[in-house]
């Protein structure tokens, strides 16, 4: 490439939403380089050899919206008027209508507006601009034009809600419990948590007054072994893992001969013992286990009223569902193998023809999604009946595995030659690289946000809420090209507006809250924007500094906030009390001053955090951990947080991390089963009697003062 003219290609990157400078986390002003700039333009579609193509770039941003009669995509807000600029041959008459998805058509009104027309490819063209009502119903529309010469276009149009309303709950506020599900297991589990615990821990928790279940997200990993342990590396965000079905409880089982049945027992006993052992969880193992199982089950077949309750679900799940299946039939068919180049793509004619050859394993695999699903909408259920206000809180992941699913499936609108993650900062002062392709901004446009609409609409079909990983992705995201260190990346822009109103519309259809996770360095703005909007903030007792270097105050807080002490990627409350996080730290190497200064740094916080509770009146002078980690709860009740979690690892007395940040196969992320103090494992049936869980329960309850409200339930 021959670019010189820098200031021309930071123009063109500026005009694209690609960021040219930014402030690191020491306050330094830096400017990205413009080997960044281009490599990032060039997955945005850009073909960049010269100055004269960056000057004809520029060039066409401008031409471009006359090119075309409708914008690609309209994302409106209901109860404001908006405008629809219309491109067609200047003096051609044209009128305007949107069609409603219920069927209903509402004619458009043309404003009283000039705008000097452009002369496009020889044709001059003009603008006719129409007005949208502020009364359009909510939901998914279409615009159509029709001109006087017969000529037609359309587009998508999604009227969403202006501000999400709060969720309804008994007191007004409301708490819940927060699980790694694949972590609390039962006896009767295949290795791992699975749908029948994420019931059972529903309807417990339910009884007890909490108002939801947040969960670590159930996306698909791959379809055999090794599986990836991360539950935010998946092969599909809208998909669900086969790994959570409870075998026992498909319907098919019912109607399974003897020697059927034994075989589906003889698959369980060769994982049954690792569900009470305080070894990491074998995902593989487990699955190898379930896959056997689940053969025998599937081989039964359904009967004529099923067959149709399945059709059904393919139907509804769509096209979406078929190339999902297709991805886990082919990678079952390839194994190990690399794919051939005549299979990289769902439309070629070699994927067409595997469709076929391969129809009888994308059943199954579309028979899998339908059983977890229903297992799931039972799960929801027993949650709700038992008192949940909200019931399942699912939890989305900010990205995908690059040979994923979804990669493959939707490789259209991913960005090629680039990863996602996050410049250095304090605790990462490398950067951070996540591995993960992102989306294109245009290209999700281009379909009218239909990826966003149907992962967020699957997501939700048993959930009351949802938890969104690292939100201001829907803002920005640092894109690193593919070679290039994290510290060579740079921020691009998404169109916020669009993505939040998307993501609204379908929480409003399905009744459903949103909280964000909005930790670490924000943009100003993007949180006010989101309370706007009517989505909770996160806020981590943690994580939450005060102006005189002790733990914010109470009253200091949120109240569209989802409060809690903790989080996954921190050991819980008793390790991290225990300074768990630095002697791990230490262990794996990943300390950057002396373990000294650390520890010393570690115990300054934690009697801080003392300090700051016994200013509340809610410890006394020689407290005991449960008394801490206790105190710590009914310190975050006391702030105006409508929602406050807490983490079943604090209700045991767990010290062990889930996750630790930095490291790959140095530490078992995402395999920890969940135990108490001395890592002895803690199963479903345990929690109903756990006297350290009911004494912090009691304590939350009573500091939020619903203990009266709730006796009755107990």
């Amino acid at each position: 490439m021959s670019i010189d003219n820098s200031d021309a290609l930071r123009h063109l990157a500026d005009q694209y939403g690609v960021a040219t400078e930014y402030w690191d986390f020491h306050g330094t002003h830096r400017h990205v380089p413009d080997a960044t700039l281009l490599a990032v333009l060039s997955a945005l579609g850009l073909d960049l050899e010269s100055d004269s193509d960056v000057s004809d770039a520029i060039a066409e941003i401008d031409l471009k919206p006359w090119r075309r009669i409708l914008p690609s995509c309209l994302v409106v807000r209901h109860g404001q008027e908006h405008d629809v600029a219309v491109h067609v041959p200047d003096g051609l008459g044209v009128s305007a209508s949107v069609q409603l998805e219920d069927g209903q058509s509402w004619s458009l009104g043309q404003k009283d507006q000039w705008v000097e027309p452009r002369e496009i490819d020889g044709e001059r063209i003009g603008r006719a601009t129409f007005l949208l009502p502020s009364n359009l119903p909510l939901g998914w529309h279409t615009i159509e034009v029709t001109c006087d010469d017969g000529t037609t276009a359309s587009a998508p149009l999604a009227v969403t809600p202006p501000r999400l309303a709060e969720p309804t709950l008994q007191a007004g506020r409301g708490w819940g419990a927060m699980a790694q599900l694949y972590s609390v297991r039962s006896k009767e589990s295949w290795g791992m948590g699975d749908a029948r615990d994420l019931a059972e821990m529903g309807s417990f928790f339910g009884s007890i007054g909490a108002d939801f279940l947040l969960i670590n997200p159930l996306h698909a990993a791959e379809m055999s072994p090794p599986i990836t342990p991360s539950p935010y590396l998946p092969t599909s965000r809208r998909f669900v893992s086969p790994l959570y079905i409870r075998p026992e409880d498909i319907e098919e089982v019912a109607y399974l001969t003897g020697p059927q049945r034994s075989l589906v027992r003889w698959a369980m006993q060769e994982v049954e013992h690792d569900n009470t052992s305080s070894e990491p969880i074998d995902r593989d193992r487990s699955w190898q286990a379930k896959s056997q199982a689940l053969a025998v089950i599937y081989a039964q077949g359904l009967s004529d009223a099923r067959r149709r309750e399945f059709e059904r679900y393919r139907e509804e799940m769509g096209q979406g569902l078929e190339d999902f299946a297709l991805w886990c039939a082919l990678a079952e068919h390839y194994k190990d193998e690399p794919w051939p180049e005549t299979v990289s793509h769902p439309a070629s004619p070699r994927t067409r023809l595997m469709r076929m050859e391969l129809s009888e394993r994308i059943d199954y695999f579309c028979w899998l999604q339908w059983i977890i699903d229903q297992q799931l909408q039972r799960a929801q259920r027993d949650a709700v009946d038992a008192g949940m206000g909200l019931g399942l809180m699912q939890d989305l992941a900010v990205g995908v595995h690059p040979g994923g699913a979804d990669a493959w499936a939707l490789q259209d609108v991913f960005a090629r030659g680039i990863e996602v993650g996050a410049p250095p900062d304090m605790y990462n002062q490398q950067g951070q690289n996540w591995s993960q392709p992102p989306w294109r901004p245009d290209a999700l446009a281009e379909l009218g946000y239909a990826p966003l609409r149907d992962m967020i609409r699957t997501v939700l079909r048993h959930a009351g809420a949802i938890r969104v990983d690292h939100i201001i992705g829907f803002f920005r995201l640092w894109w690193i090209p593919q070679g290039a260190l994290p510290s060579e990346g740079t921020y691009v822009r998404f169109d916020h507006e669009a993505m939040i109103g998307v993501l609204l519309l379908e929480a409003h259809r399905a009744g459903a809250t949103l909280i964000g996770e909005d930790l670490g360095t924000v943009e100003p703005g993007v949180r006010d924007y989101l309370t706007e909007r009517g989505i909770f903030g996160t806020s981590v007792l943690w994580f939450e500094g005060g102006e005189d270097g002790l733990p914010k105050r109470p009253d200091a807080y949120r109240t569209l906030a989802l409060a809690t002490v903790d989080t996954h990627d921190m050991p819980p409350a008793a390790g991290y009390l225990a300074g768990e996080h630095v002697d791990v730290r230490e262990r794996l190497g990943l300390l950057v001053d002396p373990p000294e200064q650390v520890r010393a740094e570690a115990e300054a916080e934690r009697e801080r955090m003392l300090t700051r509770l016994r200013e509340y009146g809610l410890l006394g002078a020689d407290p005991t951990e449960r008394e801490i980690i206790e105190a710590m709860h009914r310190y975050i009740a006391q702030t105006p947080s409508l929602l406050l979690g807490i983490s079943v690892t604090d209700m045991v007395g767990e010290r062990r991390t889930q996750n630790q940040p930095g490291t790959d196969q140095e530490y078992p992320n995402w395999k920890i089963p969940l135990g108490d103090g001395t890592a002895q494992p803690v199963l479903v049936a345990d929690l109903p009697k756990n006297g350290r869980l009911n004494s912090l329960i009691h304590a939350v309850r009573d500091a939020l003062g619903d203990g009266d409200r709730l006796a009755t339930r107990d």
